[in-house]
């Protein structure tokens, strides 16, 4: 890259008459870049030229410009010998892994240095600088100044859905609870649902209560790449959807958006939602009698909050709401000999002439639905857990006449607090006889 004076010195020598090799040995300077720079000088003029008899003002001040000043070196179209696609395609895999294990370990301090990185490089063999590594890793996380186009939504247009973790002290104690976050950035309206979990049941169900409760459904919802949305991956930008998802929106007629892998600004309405939620109505306000006044807290809240949405012109711009879709899970279930069918690793009882038989269950949310034939026999209230039984005394009368015995010690009596006390103050053998 030649100063200023360098450039001028080769320009005047060659107007002067010199022959290149003349002016190498005068300058030392090569005769490659002696020609570059005569053939570069005679361009700009003949350029000039043109712009002047053309009036091109701006050509005119750019030509100026270019011819008085110093020449500049141009990083971009200089090839990077050791940064191959080989050293790109692992370095980006190292990267992608480091993504994963910070969505799974969520906050922690285990994430590889810049350093580590290239060492890791090294030492399996690839020639490559730190420094070239660094910038590459900066390059990836878009540290660079990123320019982002605002977007704007008609009513009726986009839903965003995303989950958030928070913690509460129920009666004392300590629990661990998400929220379903679902926002419209075109009316500003802001929602969330409290739920022990993230399963697939949940994530139907709050999108089906959502539409319900506010009368109607959004043309498109997008989501980001949750394991209730993407079943798998196919290839790097191919995904396969969760089947179960795909009924909800073939039901409802909404569209399926899922954002690019780790690109939360594409949905950063409902990731500021998130966040806003869970400080807002959590930060200062963690402790609650049960979880019922958690809940009716955060309604009251959101509905405040909502006063200044304009979800009221929205409202007229939805698709019409359906009759509520069924998200029951359903299956078939043999009865034991305890008149007991298991269900997600609990039991549930059912009538006792059902022993051995066939029965189809309904799983819900909260409740699960037994059926026969196609006949509805009882419903249960859903437990956690495992190994938990949900028994219901009445199933077992006849059984009780015929072996009264087996009453006393029943884990169907013991279920009933308040009956095992009636009947050890009143029908036990001990009772009758004082």
């Amino acid at each position: 890259m030649l100063t200023i004076t360098k450039k001028h010195t080769i320009i005047e020598l060659k107007l002067k008459g010199k022959n290149y090799r003349e002016i190498n040995r005068i300058t030392g300077i090569s005769r490659r870049i002696i020609v570059k720079y005569w053939r570069q000088y005679k361009e700009q003029q003949n350029e000039l030229r043109d712009a002047v008899n053309s009036k091109d003002d701006l050509k005119i001040k750019q030509l100026q410009e270019e011819i008085t000043s110093k020449d500049k070196y141009d990083s971009m179209k200089r090839k990077r010998r050791r940064f191959t696609k080989e050293v790109q395609t692992r370095l980006y895999e190292i990267l992608e892994n480091e993504l994963k294990k910070k969505i799974v370990l969520e906050k922690n301090k285990q994430a590889l240095t810049k350093k580590q990185i290239h060492e890791m490089l090294v030492n399996e063999g690839y020639l490559i600088g730190e420094t070239t590594i660094s910038n590459e890793i900066n390059k990836y996380y878009k540290k660079y100044n990123e320019c982002f186009i605002r977007q704007q939504y008609d009513y009726g247009d986009r839903l965003e859905y995303d989950f958030g973790e928070f913690k509460a002290m129920i009666n004392g104690e300590l629990k661990k609870y998400y929220l379903a976050v679902i926002v419209s950035p075109a009316s500003n309206l802001r929602w969330a649902y409290i739920y022990k979990n993230t399963k697939k049941e949940v994530f139907l169900e709050s999108q089906v209560k959502f539409f319900h409760q506010f009368g109607g459904v959004w043309k498109e919802i997008v989501y980001d790449n949750m394991r209730n949305v993407v079943t798998k991956f196919i290839g790097r930008n191919e995904k396969e959807l969760n089947e179960d998802l795909i009924k909800l929106s073939l039901y409802y007629g909404f569209k399926i958006n899922v954002t690019n892998c780790y690109s939360g600004n594409e949905k950063g309405s409902v990731e500021g939602g998130v966040k806003f939620i869970r400080n807002q109505y959590f930060a200062k306000n963690y402790e609650f009698a049960s979880e019922e006044a958690m809940k009716e807290y955060l309604e009251s809240e959101l509905m405040k909050l909502n006063e200044d949405s304009k979800f009221n012109e929205e409202i007229k711009k939805l698709l019409p709401l359906k009759p509520k879709y069924e998200l029951a899970e359903i299956r078939e279930s043999k009865v034991n000999s305890y008149s007991l069918i298991k269900v997600m690793n609990n039991f549930y009882s059912v009538p006792e002439y059902l022993v051995g038989k066939i029965v189809t269950t309904k799983i819900y949310l909260n409740e699960i639905h037994i059926y026969i034939n196609n006949e509805f026999i009882c419903s249960h209230k859903k437990i956690d857990g495992y190994n938990n039984m949900n028994m219901d005394i009445k199933h077992y009368l006849n059984t009780f006449v015929i072996k009264p015995g087996a009453l006393k010690n029943s884990h169907v009596l013991k279920s009933y607090p308040e009956l095992k006390t009636i009947y050890d103050n009143y029908y036990s053998q001990d009772s009758l006889e004082t």
